[in-house]
C-alpha cells in the first residue's frame, strides 16, 4: 500500500479514488489562510518512488477506476515526468478512467494548451483550481501569486484542453469591509471562466496562519454568518455559468447544490428568505464546521 508523508488532503469528489502522493507539499505554499502544507518542503517524487507505491496497490486495487494525485499542485511536475507517471498508472490499473489533481494557476500557465490536451489524452480528467476571489487587491493580499486575469487564463486553458475544471472560492475572505466587492468580482471571474464545478468554502481563521495574525492585530474581521450568506447570494447573482455550484463543504453554514443557470434565481431567493427569517438554529453549528 502507498506511504504518505504528513496530512493528505483531497477534494470531496475524490472520496472513492485511490490517493497517490506524487508531490510533497505545495509549490506555492504562501496563501495567508492555509496551513495545509506549511510543515512540508515541496518536492516532486521520482518515478521509481511512485512505482513502489503503484506496485504496492495494483495487486489489491487493480480494478481502480479513479486516481487522485496528491499533494497540492501535482501539475507543477515537468511534462515528460507526468506523461511517464500516467503511462505507469495505465499499465498497472487497466480499468483506470480518470486521473485528478490540484493545479495551481502558475503551473497551469506554465503549460501550453497543447501540453494540457496531451495530459488529458493520457488520462487527466479533472483539475482542481483554487481561485478564491476575483478581486485583484484581495488576491494580492492573500498572496495567491496571480491576479484575476491570470486566474481566468489558467481556467480557460484547462477547459480549452478538454479537462474538467473544478474551482474553489472563499466566502468571507474579504472580511466585512470588502464582502460585496469580493462577491461581485468573484461572480464576474466565474462567469468568464465558466467552470464545470464551483465549490464555495467559508473562511475559517486558523491559528498559525498570517490571516490569524492579521485578525489578532485588528487588520481583519470576519463577517457574521448571515453576512456571509448574503455574500454567497450576491456572488450567485453575479455568476453566469453552466455547471454546478456547491456550498456543501463542512465549513459552510448553509449547504447548497445549485444547477446553473436554471437553479440560480431560486437559490438566491431561498438565501434571502433565510437571512430575513434569521433563524440561527438552522445554521451549521460552529462546533461542527471543519476545513
Amino acid at each position: 500500500m502507498p506511504e504518505y508523508d504528513g496530512l493528505i488532503i483531497r477534494p470531496p469528489s475524490e472520496s472513492d479514488s485511490l490517493i497517490l502522493q506524487y508531490t510533497i507539499g505545495c509549490s506555492h505554499n504562501r496563501c495567508i489562510f492555509c496551513t495545509a502544507y506549511k510543515q512540508k518542503q515541496f518536492r516532486i517524487r521520482g518515478l521509481d518512488e511512485m512505482e513502489q507505491d503503484v506496485l504496492g496497490c495494483s495487486a489489491a486495487l487493480g480494478d481502480t477506476r479513479r486516481i487522485f494525485l496528491a499533494d497540492g499542485d501535482a501539475l507543477a511536475a515537468p511534462q515528460e515526468e507526468l506523461l511517464a507517471l500516467f503511462a505507469l498508472l495505465r499499465k498497472h490499473f487497466p480499468k483506470l478512467q480518470r486521473i485528478g489533481m490540484y493545479a495551481g494557476a502558475r503551473s497551469v500557465l506554465g503549460k501550453s494548451t497543447e501540453e494540457l490536451a496531451l495530459l488529458r489524452e493520457q488520462g487527466l480528467g479533472i483539475a482542481y483550481l483554487g481561485i478564491e476571489s476575483g478581486d485583484d487587491e484581495l488576491l494580492a493580499w492573500m498572496q495567491k501569486g496571480v491576479n484575476a486575469a491570470e486566474m481566468a487564463e489558467a481556467g480557460l486553458r484547462v477547459k480549452a484542453a478538454g479537462i474538467k475544471l473544478s474551482v474553489t472560492v472563499l466566502l468571507g475572505i474579504g472580511g466585512s469591509a470588502r464582502s460585496s466587492r469580493h462577491a461581485r468580482a468573484t461572480g464576474r471571474l466565474l462567469s468568464k471562466i465558466d467552470p464545470d464545478y464551483v465549490g464555495a468554502l467559508t473562511t475559517m481563521v486558523v491559528p498559525g496562519t498570517l490571516l490569524h495574525q492579521f485578525e489578532q492585530a485588528g487588520g481583519f474581521r470576519l463577517a457574521s454568518p448571515f453576512a456571509i450568506l448574503a455574500e454567497l447570494g450576491e456572488m450567485l447573482e453575479h455568476t453566469e455559468m453552466r455547471g454546478l455550484f456547491f456550498s456543501n463543504h463542512a465549513s459552510n453554514y448553509l449547504p447548497l447544490r445549485v444547477r446553473m443557470p436554471s437553479g440560480r434565481d431560486g437559490a438566491v431567493a431561498m438565501i434571502k428568505q433565510f437571512i430575513k427569517d434569521g433563524d440561527e438554529s438552522l445554521l451549521r453549528a460552529e462546533g461542527l464546521r471543519r476545513l
